[in-house]
């Protein structure tokens, strides 16, 4: 199958690749830079230039292919704070691809968070791949938007993933934002009891679920990319403490943004996921170390 990867060189993308070559896929990764491009290469697959703005690139190397995979997103501009903006650029993104896919039977796997289940309203117990929401937000119309091309013969499908995806991969998410907090400020910290939850997986488990969901995903589902169901934040805050011999101390939620930045409320987030659905539907069995483990194997501190 010639997949489409945007997003082919960033920190999912980087073991996503490498997954579909080893089962046999050609693949073509979308590269912003030089840089980029060269990093595609070097994994095996081929490298086509172009960004999330280029809708023409994107529609027709959408068209020219047999599946679609959608990682790219515009992280700077959220991490700057326009959230509206970085959604915006996804949606149209998306739309771009649908249009190159659309009436083809092909697939199309979209990426959305888990995060949204909290925004969504589910609260008091874990989220499944059957909540879905029919008003629109951060994200969400994405998401609704891929599940609804069905509609225009696309199999679509959607990985709602937890907010860590970790391993020795991971450079700048949000556990490494996380660890660099606690440098900073000479100590690591969570937020009143630290009770709330984190769903979390593996790169490579996560790499996996998207060569599935391309491969065997029904159109219009949506599916989890949570091995944890969810680790209490105080925990979280333990192994990184541990692990950089520092002090570990509960702060208000008055404290966060201070300590956490922009992510002074996702740390505060309780949402805990199942992905027994999608376990059952694509035989997907994350075999790789769970967020503890992987923190306390020492990659994420070495300097």
């Amino acid at each position: 199958m010639r997949v489409f990867v945007t997003g082919a060189s960033g920190h999912l993308g980087s073991a996503v690749v490498p997954e579909l070559l080893s089962a046999g896929h050609d693949v073509v990764g979308l590269a912003r830079s030089d840089a980029s491009a060269a990093a595609i290469e070097k994994s095996g697959a081929r490298a086509h230039r172009g960004d999330l703005s280029d809708l023409d690139v994107l529609r027709e190397q959408a068209a020219a292919s047999d599946g679609v995979i959608h990682l790219a997103f515009r992280h700077d501009l959220m991490i700057n704070g326009d959230l509206a903006g970085a959604a915006a650029v996804d949606l149209d993104a998306l739309k771009a691809l649908a249009d190159g896919l659309a009436g083809s039977g092909k697939p199309l796997v979209g990426t959305g968070g888990t995060a949204m289940l909290v925004m969504g309203g589910i609260v008091g117990r874990p989220g499944t791949e059957r909540d879905t929401f029919s008003a629109g937000g951060y994200r969400i119309d994405a998401e609704n938007f891929v599940a609804a091309l069905a509609s225009r013969e696309v199999r679509s499908s959607i990985v709602r993933l937890a907010p860590t995806v970790h391993s020795a991969l991971d450079h700048y998410g949000f556990i490494a934002m996380i660890i660099a907090a606690a440098r900073r400020h000479g100590y690591a910290a969570y937020v009143g009891d630290g009770a709330n939850r984190w769903p979390a997986v593996h790169t490579l488990d996560a790499a996996k679920l998207y060569r599935l969901a391309l491969e065997k995903a029904p159109a219009g589902v949506r599916l989890h990319g949570a091995a944890d169901e969810g680790v209490p934040f105080q925990q979280i805050a333990t192994a990184i403490g541990r692990n950089l011999d520092l002090p570990v101390r509960s702060i208000s939620a008055d404290e966060a943004n201070d300590h956490f930045g922009f992510l002074g409320t996702f740390v505060q987030m309780d949402n805990p996921t199942s992905s027994a659905i999608t376990r059952e539907l694509l035989g997907w069995v994350p075999s790789h170390p769970g967020l503890i483990a992987d923190l306390d194997e020492g990659h994420y501190f070495r300097a």
